[in-house]
């Protein structure tokens, strides 16, 4: 047991361990919500940094990114104010699956990000590596940085990111850094592992970054981004952004070669790595291995910003050693003569085992502390300013004695998120995708500010102006949905040369508007501007509008697959429990709830290894209790 002494000239009500994006978003929440904070990093140079892709959004993540700003967060607001230039992906396909993907200028999103903690009231930023936790009674009291200051607090909140006792790995070479270039934090792995947490270690990877001066530009495709009036948050007006393009190269038969030969110099294939990578991002030489007949690989060449010359590399992830990368990086069309200023690289790094927490994301066996970001597994920026968004709202929500903030995974895909990593074995760095999301075309990006602004509004977030604004967006949606039911369309010259234009049947008999735009042929805009003469409709009114009624009968299928869960998701499960004695469970599924601890039926239905049966038998035993 530690000891705490009293007096401190260090107090404060919570401590963030780390300024990454998990843990910029979670001081942010707690110093906006009135607690005294203090932000704890490494290297106050390096606020928010992104070492891999400097890119927000994407498939996926864009909707944890708005969903973030339904609710008060930071991500989106500074991406507006950074991003170098947008596209939205899967425009093609369903509203469900489509992603603002947004390029960032990297070091003035640093800056900005760092400007918005610098002139937060209540919020201080400071330069500390910490190296144990304090506890009392089982309750976090604060911690102590390895310089000796030691800190109290009522919340601790630890997104370490990959710092802890993190490695680097270059070929055959190795050593102890958090990121390329930055000291690890050695002693606070052992600290936890003391109170009684259980760790493991996952790894990831970086490509090079080469001097775009040395590219051969008229050998590459170009990828502009697209004059699009858009924003991130919702709160921010809509405006075209830079469009500082990216190119498209690919590897070829000479690269792939290059690297067979060269193969056993990897360390995944010398043993330099044995520890698991995230899937969805291998790295060049893994993709030769796995895919040795396929006759090539693109390369995206993408700025790091408009002031740098750097330029990342996107498919060729590798920590091969530094020369072979070189010469690898010279068999691609376009990048012969390309200079490489900084290696890629792997980095290992301890993690939390994530059952170890609850909904909430503090832990289970030590009160107010909290843990978020790829300290529990997860890989993204955006998964991490999710989880460390969260993490602070349910750090200021039990220092005022409030209601714990838990999002449900039919609600929003930060609740998909934080359920999948508390309740489903982690093999490999976790991270968002629509798949995992078995409610995505209720979950969609064009609607978020609906489904949680008023969570925001309710824990103080969001302002009652800008909560107003959603409750007029929706009467407007259902005013419009009105609106098409009421007016008739009859047949005539106009309208049939609309239908015959858009590919669609004409009508014999009068049809209504609602009708009318349930065929996937027909676009709103087009019927409103046409047909009533109206054509000064904000077109996100217009498009939530029609997602509604051209969906209407999956998205009710989904609200009725929801009210049929709601049963055994609010069927709370004792804590006390000894799953070893309730009968007719199997033992694997005694073991599995043993160490979760689900919080809920709900959540014990989603536990690896936890079967139909199991399920049964735990809801009889705990009606009997």
């Amino acid at each position: 047991m530690v000891k705490i002494y009293k007096k401190s000239n260090y107090n404060y009500d919570v401590i963030v361990v780390g300024a990454g994006h998990a843990g910029c978003e979670a001081g942010l929440a707690c110093a906006r919500l009135g607690l005294k904070t203090l932000i704890l990093t490494i290297n106050l140079d390096k606020i928010a940094l992104m070492p891999c892709n400097p890119s927000i959004g994407g498939v996926g993540k864009t909707q944890l990114v708005l969903e973030l700003d339904a609710m008060g967060g930071e991500m989106a607001k500074n991406t507006d104010k950074t991003a170098i230039q947008v596209r939205m992906l899967n425009r093609s396909k369903g509203p469900a699956v489509r992603g603002l993907r947004a390029q960032i200028d990297k070091k003035e999103y640093e800056a900005e990000m760092k400007k918005t903690i610098e002139n937060t009231e209540n919020l201080t930023l400071r330069q500390g590596t910490v190296d144990n936790i304090l506890i009392e009674n089982k309750r976090v009291k604060g911690l102590t940085i390895e310089s000796g200051l030691k800190f109290l607090s009522e919340s601790v909140i630890i997104t370490s990111g990959t710092f802890l006792r993190g490695r680097i790995i270059i070929g055959a070479k190795d050593y102890m850094a958090g990121r390329m270039g930055e000291y690890p934090a050695m002693n606070l792995t052992e600290n936890l592992k003391r109170l009684g947490f259980k760790m493991d270690r996952f790894q990831t990877a970086t490509p090079p970054r080469v001097d775009k001066r040395s590219i051969d530009f008229s050998k590459l495709e170009i990828l502009p981004g697209e004059d699009l009036p858009v924003s991130f948050s919702f709160w921010d007006e809509d405006k075209i952004f830079d469009n500082v393009p990216s190119f498209l190269t690919y590897t070829n038969e000479k690269t792939h070669t290059y690297i067979r030969e060269n193969i056993g110099q990897s360390p995944i294939k010398s043993g330099m790595i044995n520890t698991h990578g995230p899937r969805h991002c291998p790295s060049i030489d893994r993709k030769v291995i796995n895919y040795e007949h396929k006759a090539r690989h693109p390369v995206f060449i993408e700025p790091e910003g408009k002031l740098s010359n750097e330029s990342y590399l996107q498919g060729l992830t590798t920590s091969m050693p530094a020369m072979i990368q070189q010469h690898m990086v010279n068999t691609v069309p376009g990048l012969e003569k390309a200079k490489i200023v900084r290696p890629g690289y792997a980095v290992e790094y301890d993690y939390l085992i994530p059952n170890q927490l609850k909904h909430t994301l503090e832990s289970k066996i030590i009160d107010n502390l909290f843990f978020a970001g790829q300290i529990v597994g997860t890989s993204g920026y955006e998964e991490a300013a999710a989880q460390g968004f969260v993490a602070g709202v349910n750090a200021a929500q039990n220092i005022k004695g409030r209601a714990s903030f838990i999002l449900k995974r039919d609600e929003c895909y930060i609740g998909v998120l934080i359920d999948d990593l508390i309740t489903k074995d982690l093999y490999e760095p976790y991270r968002m995708y629509t798949s995992r999301s078995e409610y995505r075309l209720i979950l969609r990006p064009d609607n978020a500010d609906i489904r949680l602004a008023g969570y925001g509004y309710e824990i103080g977030l969001i302002k009652e102006k800008q909560y107003k604004k959603v409750l007029d967006k929706i009467e407007l949606i259902e005013n419009y949905t009105k609106l098409l039911h009421r007016q008739k369309i009859n047949p005539g010259t106009k309208i049939n040369r609309i239908l015959k234009e858009s590919g669609t049947p004409q009508i014999e008999g009068p049809t209504s508007m609602y009708k009318l735009l349930k065929r996937p042929e027909i676009n709103i805009s087009a019927l409103i501007e046409n047909l009533t003469g109206d054509n000064g409709v904000d077109m996100k009114i217009l498009e939530q509008v029609e997602i509604n009624v051209k969906y209407k009968g999956y998205i009710d299928r989904e609200f009725g697959k929801i009210q049929r869960l709601q049963n055994i998701e609010n069927f709370s499960i004792i804590k006390e429990i000894d799953y070893y004695k309730v009968k007719g469970l199997t033992f694997e599924a005694m073991e599995k709830l043993s160490s979760i601890r689900p919080e809920t039926l709900g959540q014990a239905s989603r536990i690896a290894g936890i079967s139909p049966a199991d399920i049964s038998v735990l809801m009889v035993f705990l009606k009997n209790k």
